[in-house]
């Protein structure tokens, strides 16, 4: 069995950037939110999402991510609802995944609520990545068209990088990105060593 590296940061840390140089080096990375969206288009998964937040969410047999989105992100209540239909599906999708990786050496999971799920406990080594707080604001600003106040509400509601670092394994700052590559060959030099 592989083992398995979880990798986290808070939004703009530039944490995709990163797992996509890991997948360059020829390592299988699992992105968690990609699942969840794939998850979320099962017949039986938006059932059950309609069954706790009403038939209005869904509109031509597809769930209407927009109003589910302005409904769970305000009511922290309701996105553990929405989090205890999808999180179940997601860890299933991985274990799938991982049994076709199982001849890797090595895989990455890679999630932005890796702490705040509690499933940072399944892996053997967690990697953070991190970012000084305008820098990760203004990436967001950029890629996602949004307001500095909907950016800070969605930092607001992660961790800290000080509570990510504090139970991570290793941490990479990502401002330049050619060193926080050569971080990342480090640190796989390091995951290779110790094997």
């Amino acid at each position: 069995m592989p083992k398995i590296i979880g990798l986290t940061g808070g939004i703009g840390s530039g944490k995709t950037t990163i797992a996509n140089y890991i997948v360059a080096q020829g390592i299988p990375v699992y992105i968690a939110d990609d699942a969840g969206k794939k998850v979320m288009q099962q017949q039986d998964i938006i059932e059950a999402i309609q069954e706790k937040f009403g038939n209005d969410i869904v509109v031509e047999n597809k769930l209407n991510r927009p109003k589910l989105a302005e409904i769970v992100f305000n009511n922290p209540d309701q996105l553990q609802v929405l989090n205890a239909i999808v999180h179940p599906a997601v860890k299933n999708d991985f274990k799938n995944w991982l049994e076709q990786h199982a001849d890797s050496p090595f895989v990455v999971y890679e999630s932005a609520i890796l702490f705040e799920s509690g499933s940072y406990t399944n892996f053997d080594v967690i990697l953070t990545v991190t970012a000084p707080l305008e820098t990760r604001i203004s990436r967001v600003l950029q890629r996602d068209n949004s307001q500095r106040e909907q950016v800070m509400n969605r930092i607001n509601a992660q961790w800290t990088d000080e509570q990510r670092i504090a139970k991570s394994d290793f941490v990479i700052e990502n401002v330049d990105i050619n060193l926080a590559k050569s971080k990342i060959d480090e640190f796989l030099k390091i995951l290779s060593i110790n094997q």
